[in-house]
This record gives C-alpha cells, structure tokens and sequence, in this order.
C-alpha cells in the first residue's frame, strides 16, 4: 500500500522547487493595465509606467567639482591674476584671457575661455596672484554639460521602482507630474472556525487570528492598497462567496489557512471550481502547502495557516509577484549574502530550508548570523526578532556552529 506525499514528508518528487515555482509564477502574470498621473512626490514607491526622457542636459552647463580657481591649462605653470569670482548661481560673466584666472566654487558654470579648475590646495594666492604647484591638465575637475545625462536620452525606463534617488533624479529634469500604474489592490482573509478577532474573548480552541496583521503590513510596505475581509469560517458557501467577493474588488486575492489536506480544507476544491489551479505544493519548509492560480481575473494564493509559513511564503512568492503585477520589469527574489553562523543548525535533507535568523556585527566588526530560536511553523516570536532568513540548500544536513550560510536579508529591502 502507498501514500500521497504529506506535508510532514521530507521529500516529495511531485513537489516544485522554490526556483521553479517562483519562475511558473511570475511567467504568469502581468501587470495591472490602469495608470495614472501622480505630483513627484507622491510617486514614491510606485512604478514608472512609461520612458521618461531627459528634457534637458544635465548638468545644463559646464561647472566646477571643486572649490578653487578656474583657468585656461594651454598656459602651463606660469603665474596667474584673479580677475573675477563664479558662485553657484552668481556666474561670472567675463571671459578668462591668458595669464588670468577666476575664483569658483563648487557647482559654479565655468567662466568663458577656461577649461580646467585646479583645486585651491594646489595654488599659493598673494592679492589677486595666484601660484600654481604645476601644470594643469585639461579638463581637471570640470563637470561637463550632459555628463550625467544627454537632453533626449533615456533618463528612467519604465518599470523602475521609485525610490528617493530615482525620484531625485527626476526633479533635476524638472519633472514635476509622471505616468505610474495605479495601485495593486490586494484583497486578503483567514480562514478557520477557530479564529478570533483581536480582542474578543478566547473559548478552548480558538486563537487570534495574527496572519492578517501580518498580511497587511507586508502589503502595505510593498505600496498596495490592502482590502482586508476578516475572518472565513471553514464552510464552503461562506468561503465560495468571500472568493466572488475578494476577486471582484481586487487585482489579487490572498487567503490564509485552508490549503492542505484536511477534511476542513476547501479552498483548493474551491480555487479548482471557481478558476484554475497552478500547483500548490512547493519543497522547503516552512510553507510547502501554497496555492497559485486565479479567478474572474484576479491573481490567486492561497498561503498556509502557520504564521511563520504565511510570511517565508509571502517573502518567496508573493512579495515577487505583487512587484510584477505593480508593473516592476525587473523582479529578482531576494538576495542571499554569504556570512558564518555562529550556531549549530540541524536539519533534515529533502527540503529547502528558511530558518529565521539575525544578522548582526561580531566583536571584530564582522557580519555574522544566529538563530532567533525556535523554528517551529506555529512559533511567530521568533519570526519577530529576526531580521533574515537562513537559506539551508533541499539536501544541507545543517551547519556546525562556525560554518558559512546564506541568508537573506528582509529590512530595507522591497
């Protein structure tokens, strides 16, 4: 006699590995078609959904990158007489002849007839002469008009991620208005008869419902606009109508709870009734029950019930596919940085393991990583004080404390 792989078993053959799932996933999908125009800054966090050409060289006009004393090099070494200043935005408005120099600061435009600055540590200044300590080279320390942009290159492509720099870079242009795609919206419930809402009461066997708390601040750090549906009880009329409901007011819908093979489980025959169903069985740990697919042309996932399995498959699958549905061209999964763990790690080969870890500085000042503790499924405190999770490759037996690990950072990352 056999049986179907459970959740429990180590290695399935039937299962997808992180890499191909993500992969199937993302080829899936698409981005959201709506743009809007949004003021620069309240384009923060979304996606450019258009090129943006530079309307303008930038910089617009030769300047200087140092304080010192802008001149013509062709004249050597030979002394020079101040004949003027440039201050940024107070040009000068002469032209430098031979034996002449005028004193600039940072950022200045250079004056008419010089072409090189030589910075003022490398000048001895009696009145209005100057002495140089040698002979200039053309060129030195001059920022040229269209360095850093040509007028009518490309200055942003579409599906960049706006972050403060980008966004900077766009008010150097003058761009006070750009094309975004509008906001993924996100729908989101639990499932479970023993659900709470925070704050009610507790009978034996229920417990509060914290995946939505998770979900929601997950969502909203990637910039989309969470729809949060409560709680599902586990009955198949009420999960079939909050579904219609989720995926009509939504671009995607994310359910927690439901998606193994429980006789309480309906979700995946629902997905299969209402939509089509990818795969939903992934080989690491935690997390290997996860459902992708769609209805009434909202993307679907239906993550699992475990706290800890709804955030490591968030942060592998979802988090991925929220920024290609955002309209992001390039998505990569999070990276991995090589650094030595400090404690024994054990593990099992057959899956890829995500155990909770933080990164922090030794005593030499070097990147080291331990474990936050426990790694149950079911145990979020150590999910809490985590910064990154340790990445243990399908067929790892663990590490000896001392060994080199990957991990994967979460903060400050998208």
């Amino acid at each position: 006699m056999s049986k179907a792989p459970s959740c429990c078993d180590d290695f399935d053959p039937q299962a997808q590995t992180v890499d191909s799932a993500l992969a199937r996933i993302l080829e899936a999908l698409t981005p959201v078609a709506g743009r809007e125009q949004v003021p620069l800054l309240g384009a923060y966090d979304r996606v450019l959904a258009a090129d943006l050409l530079s309307p303008v060289d930038v910089p617009a006009w030769a300047n200087s990158a140092m304080d010192g004393y802008a001149l013509r090099a062709v004249d050597g070494d030979a002394p020079r007489r101040v004949v003027g200043t440039s201050l940024a935005g107070h040009p000068f408005a002469g032209m430098v002849d031979a034996g002449e120099c005028v004193r600039i600061m940072t950022g200045a435009p250079m004056p008419a007839g010089a072409d090189t600055v030589v910075m003022q540590e490398h000048v001895t200044r009696d009145g209005d002469q100057v002495r140089l300590s040698g002979a200039p080279k053309a060129g030195d320390n001059v920022r040229h008009a269209g360095e850093d942009l040509r007028h009518g290159s490309l200055a942003v492509p579409a599906g960049t991620l706006l972050r403060p720099a980008t966004v900077g870079v766009l008010a150097s242009l003058g761009i006070g208005e750009i094309s975004v795609y509008r906001r993924l919206r996100v729908a989101f419930f639990s499932t479970g008869d023993e659900l709470q809402p925070v704050g009610a009461p507790l009978a034996p066997g229920q417990i509060y419902d914290s995946n939505r708390y998770t979900l929601h601040g997950m969502l909203r750090r990637l910039g989309a606009q969470p729809l949060d549906l409560g709680r599902v009880p586990d009955d198949p009329a009420a999960l079939e109508q909050a579904l219609r409901e989720a995926s009509s007011m939504a671009d995607v819908v994310i359910t927690s709870g439901g998606v193994s093979v429980g006789e309480a489980d309906f979700v995946k025959d629902l997905l299969e009734r209402l939509g089509r169903v990818n795969f939903w069985k992934i080989n690491m740990k935690p997390g290997r029950p996860l459902a992708f697919g769609e209805i009434n042309g909202a993307t679907f996932f239906g993550l699992p019930g475990n706290p800890v399995s709804v955030m490591a498959t968030f942060y592998q699958f979802v988090r991925p596919a929220l920024l290609k549905r955002m309209g992001m061209a390039q998505v990569e999964p999070l990276p991995l940085l090589r650094v030595r763990c400090l404690d024994t790690l054990k593990k099992r080969p057959g899956r890829v393991e995500f155990q909770r870890g933080r990164l922090q500085r030794d005593a030499n000042g070097e990147w080291v990583v331990r474990s936050t503790g426990s790694q149950g499924s079911h145990v979020l405190s150590s999910m809490s004080s985590a910064n990154c999770f340790i990445v243990l490759p399908q067929e790892s037996p663990g590490v000896e404390a001392g060994g080199v690990v990957e991990v994967q950072l979460w903060e400050g990352l998208v």
